[in-house]
């Protein structure tokens, strides 16, 4: 089961926000709550995010409610009174969404997504959120690092079989195109998607012949315009040369052997041994592609070498990211009924207050650092502000991007970060500064805090959010 187009879900959300939203009811609580969605620190050799998720997020709220067999199944639990079931009867989401376009680059501390709405609203659907962006964001920086390391060659998404159940193999091959990769192998990501597919055949399919040439020939007459042959069944080497005759015979027919795959073994040495061997029988235009085991770092280190490969196939360890399966993000209150608030918890202090990234960039138009602001701090000189409104009172504000403009804003993005931030290993941070009025907002809510949990006095915040500018 997928989350897609109009379905609910409203359940799909942890039991606290559902506690936490019964009592802002019984409380008559429903101020307008401003809660930010931000990574604090990224994982081991990550500088970026690539933002991958939001038209899933927005689709939800648009459409969430509460069905009768979901009130019904609370009311079974016995944890809820009457009046909040009622609430909940009614539910839907009236707030406003500011956000990172999908496709566009964001760092530690940066809100990919704001969310104001009457603080029920805003509170029950913080488990969703949190699951789209971050795995959706996860998984599309893990390939463009994949597509990166590639340089130039195409790389498709092989991560269908081992990715952790059907909606994340889907928004896996999603994200991935996004991050460049050519095609993906899952079927109903292409047709639900408009992602290209990609596929050949499996050892299996070899093995069922009595003899691999057979195979290979059997192959060609079912796809004499997409035929690549999987040679590393029994012998790379002699593979290939089986492969050989069968694309002499395509030849003469007036077909051409697209290219021939290796799925194991020394994928150095053997790329280099299949291409020499290709080469000399005048079947330059065949394609060495490979799979099996690769990632990043893999890619890397085989175009360093020299192997002799023309693409790439990438599973298990792009659809999981298995280096960074997650990332620390985490949804906090920011503002509750126009007062700054934030949480002061040992390393995990936030950041109070609605915002706005203003991007910077160099004399060449390249990206050279990003200013965190209040919502409303004017614009540093050179600054792009980032986050945009999307959806207000509840309805999405314009026609959601394709996915190949999306694609495309990530391409456009992507070649504006300086190389240095690409680098797969110790890459540097990226800086991101604070603006004047965001740490004077944030140092006077943080002293009115531990004055008020000291016993003093109170004291009110000198600086008002909505006219303070960087000055």
């Amino acid at each position: 089961m997928t989350f897609e187009n109009d379905t609910p879900w409203a359940l799909l959300t942890d039991l606290y926000e559902l506690t936490m939203a019964q009592s802002y009811v019984q409380e008559g609580m429903f101020e307008q709550a401003t809660f930010s969605l931000f990574t604090r620190t990224l994982p081991t050799n990550r500088s970026y995010i690539v933002s991958s998720g939001l038209g899933n997020v927005l689709t939800y709220l648009a459409n969430v409610h509460f069905s009768s067999e979901d009130i019904r199944y609370l009311q079974s639990t016995e944890l809820f009174n009457s009046k909040f079931l009622d609430y909940l009867y009614n539910f839907r989401f009236t707030g406003e969404v500011w956000a990172i376009p999908e496709g566009c680059l964001g760092f530690a501390e940066e809100p990919l997504a704001e969310v104001t709405a009457p603080v029920p609203e805003a509170q029950i659907i913080e488990s969703f959120l949190i699951n789209q962006i971050n795995f959706q964001s996860a998984i599309a920086t893990k390939a463009a690092r994949c597509v990166w390391a590639a340089e130039g060659r195409p790389v498709v998404d092989f991560s269908l079989r081992r990715t952790h159940g059907i909606d994340a193999a889907l928004k896996a091959a999603r994200s991935s195109y996004i991050a460049g990769c050519e095609s993906t192998s899952n079927v109903l990501a292409g047709k639900w998607y408009g992602i290209p597919i990609t596929g050949t055949m499996a050892h299996s399919f070899i093995t069922s012949f009595s003899d691999e040439i057979e195979s290979f020939r059997a192959y060609a007459r079912s796809f004499p315009d997409d035929t690549v042959l999987l040679i590393d069944t029994y012998d790379t080497l002699t593979g290939v040369r089986n492969a050989i005759v069968v694309a002499k015979e395509m030849e003469n027919s007036g077909h051409r052997l697209r290219a021939v795959r290796l799925d194991s073994g020394d994928l150095l040495e053997l790329s280099k041994q299949v291409r020499a061997i290709l080469d000399g029988e005048g079947l330059d235009y065949v394609r060495i592609l490979v799979s099996g085991g690769l990632d990043e770092y893999r890619l890397e280190d085989l175009i360093k070498t020299g192997a002799a490969i023309d693409g790439f196939g990438v599973g298990t360890r792009m659809g999981v990211s298995s280096d960074a399966p997650y990332f620390d993000m985490a949804y906090k209150l920011v503002e509750f009924g126009g007062r700054p608030v934030l949480k002061l918890s040992t390393g995990k202090t936030s950041l109070v207050n609605p915002k706005q990234v203003y991007r910077c960039t160099d004399s060449d138009g390249q990206f050279s650092n990003d200013v965190l602001a209040l919502r409303n701090e004017s614009a540093p000189a050179l600054g792009k502000p980032l986050l945009e409104k999307v959806m207000d009172a509840g309805g999405i504000i314009a026609p959601l991007p394709t996915l190949n403009e999306t694609r495309e804003r990530f391409k456009k993005e992507f070649s504006l970060l300086p190389q240095k931030f690409k680098e797969l290993q110790n890459p540097p941070e990226y800086p991101v500064v604070l603006s004047r009025g965001l740490q004077e907002l944030q140092s006077q809510t943080e002293q009115r805090i531990a004055m008020q949990t000291s016993g003093l006095a109170q004291v009110g915040c000198t600086i008002d959010p909505r006219t303070c500018s960087m000055g």
